[in-house]
Parts: C-alpha cells; structure tokens; sequence
C-alpha cells in the first residue's frame, strides 16, 4: 500500500514536471514572450509571435516529449524483456542501426528526408539491431554476454555509418548527415511531427500490451510460460514495438543516447520491482529528462548550437559508469 501511494504521488509529481517544461519549452529562445503572449500566439493570429511559437517552437518541444517518451518506454520494455537493469536501446546498436539506415536513404538520393522512406529504413535498422540482440542473447542471457553483443551491434552500426559517409556521392550531404547525427531538434516542423509521432504511438500501444508478461517474466521464463506467457509472441512485439519507436525517433531527431537507460531508473525506486509498473513513468521521465535537456542547450549554446546528442551523452555516460560501479559493490559485498 506504502509503494502504491508513493507511486501515485510520483506519477503526478511527474505530470506536473512534464508539463511545466512544455510550457517553458515555448517560452525559451531567442525572442522573448510572456506566457499570455505564448498562449495567445498558439490559439489566434498574432503575426510574427504566432509564426515562432507555432512553427518554430512547438514542433521541437512535441518531438521533445514523444522521442523522450519513446525512449523512456523503450528503455523499460527491454529492462522487462531481458531483466537487465543495464539493457537499453543505445546500449546495443538499435539508434544507430536506425541511423545508419536513415543516413544511407538520404546519402544516397533513395529518397528526400521528408519522405516516409526516411523513418520506414530508421526501423529497419532498429529492428534488425534488437532483433540480433535478443537473439544472441539468448535464453539464459548474463549481463557479460548481453554487454558484449551490445557492443558488438553498436560496432557494427558505427562501421556502416563511417562507410556510409565515406561513400557518400556529395561531400555537402556527408557534413549535413555528420551534424545530424549529433542528434538536434533544430529546425524541425510540424512536417517532422506528422511523420514521426504515429510511429511512435503505435510502439508504446505494442509494449504497453506486453506489460502483464513483463510481470510474470520477473518470476522465471518456466513459471512465465506455465502461466500462459508466449515467450516468442513477446519477444517478438516487444522487439517490433521498440524498433518501431526508436527508428522514428532518430529519423527525425538523430542518435540521441543514454535517455532509455536513465529515465526508468530514475523511477524504480518508487514502484518496486514491477516492471509493468515503471512502463509509463518511465515514459513520463523521458520526456521530462529530454524536454530539459533541450532547454538546457538553448539556454546555453552561443553561435553554434550544442546538440542535444552530445549532452544527452555527456550526462548519461557518467550516470552509466556510476551504475556498474554500484553493480561491482553490491557484487563484492554478496562474495564477503
């Protein structure tokens, strides 16, 4: 009873959170409005305001939300899926397979970046990469072997990416997809909202209807199967609904890292051990962890703008390393 109230409580302190950065997230940049001018400039015609606020800064803060979300949710599926505290998407190749399948559709004239073919080729190459995870990882998978197939998957994808650009027809298409691949929401329009967010909707309906065999997972695949869990089905639609998520995301946003990882630990403290319970706050943290850190970079980029790619790693990469050396301590600790 004690963590449902906690959970509860979390789970609205973490709406509140969400929503005080949208709105921050249309009120920061370089032209200043008060919130009543925001508002206004969103519902009525107001001109300039209205044009900045409606085509500029709105379509960055809804892709914010939803990439953030999508990596939140996704982060905590394959956590379920694998029960492995350490499993994300980045982790083992999936943004940058999505990456390297996008890049080459653009580098290669198959089709332009706003084109459907742009986010179709991002989940081929996302779902190949979770795709391969699972299945070299395997029945019994240990955190060492799931880590080195992860690593191996991200190699390869980082390989197809140098390839891509070093055989790229166009040395101008080669630098613009290099500064894409930094990961940005500069610059993007509705046009990117409406090509991206339905097949984002889709995966979290496909992993959220998994969330009763992520529970019963956490009891032993035997007891998971002998209470009617299709393993395979699950396997499967959690795979799909990841790639899904993760190859629209980083059509239209880049390689963004770490947020699948951070987000569903920064709440599982607050729910148990449920992973069908840290599916939507997760979600909620992504958004919120993402939307900030877009905030964060227009507050303080100068000429050139950070990208959001690189603080999102700069951030994650620490919390990464603080979390094996927690891992090491509780393992030596268990050895005493």
């Amino acid at each position: 009873m004690a963590i449902d109230r906690t959970g509860r409580s979390v789970t609205a302190a973490l709406l509140i959170v969400l929503f005080v950065l949208l709105g921050l997230s249309l009120l920061i940049g370089p032209a200043r409005f008060s919130s009543h001018e925001v508002l206004a400039a969103l519902f009525c015609d107001h001109g300039v305001a209205s044009i900045i606020v409606r085509d500029i800064r709105l379509p960055r803060t809804l892709l914010a939300a939803f990439i953030g979300a999508t990596f939140g949710l996704a982060g905590a599926a394959l956590q379920g899926l694998l029960r492995n505290p350490l499993a994300e998407p980045s982790l083992f190749g999936a943004p940058q397979a999505a990456a390297a399948a996008a890049a080459a559709t653009m580098a290669f004239g198959f089709a332009p970046a706003l084109s459907i073919a742009v986010p179709l080729a991002g989940i081929m190459g996302a779902l190949l990469s979770v795709g391969a995870l699972v299945a070299i990882a395997g029945r019994h998978a240990s955190l060492t072997v799931t880590l080195l197939a992860g690593l191996a998957l991200a190699s390869l994808a980082g390989a197809a990416i140098a390839l891509i650009l070093n055989l790229a027809p166009n040395p101008y298409i080669a630098l613009e997809i290099t500064f894409w691949l930094l990961g940005s929401l500069r610059d993007r329009s509705m046009a990117h909202v409406w090509l991206a967010v339905p097949f984002m909707l889709v995966s979290w309906v496909v992993i959220l209807s998994n969330a009763r065999a992520f529970r019963l997972l956490t009891l032993g695949e035997d007891a998971a199967v002998s209470l009617g869990v299709n393993l395979g089905r699950v396997r499967l639609l959690t795979v799909l609904g990841t790639a899904l998520g993760i190859g629209a995301s980083v059509a239209v946003a880049g390689a963004i890292s770490f947020i699948g990882l951070i987000a569903p630990h920064l709440v599982r403290r607050f729910y148990g051990s449920d992973p069908a319970r840290i599916l939507v706050p997760s979600a909620l943290a992504g958004a919120s962890l993402l939307l900030a850190s877009d905030i964060a970079v227009r507050i303080v980029s100068g000429a050139v703008e950070i990208k959001i790619g690189v603080l999102t790693a700069l951030i994650g990469v620490p919390f990464f390393l603080a979390m094996i050396f927690r891992e090491r301590r509780q393992l030596e600790d268990v050895s005493q």
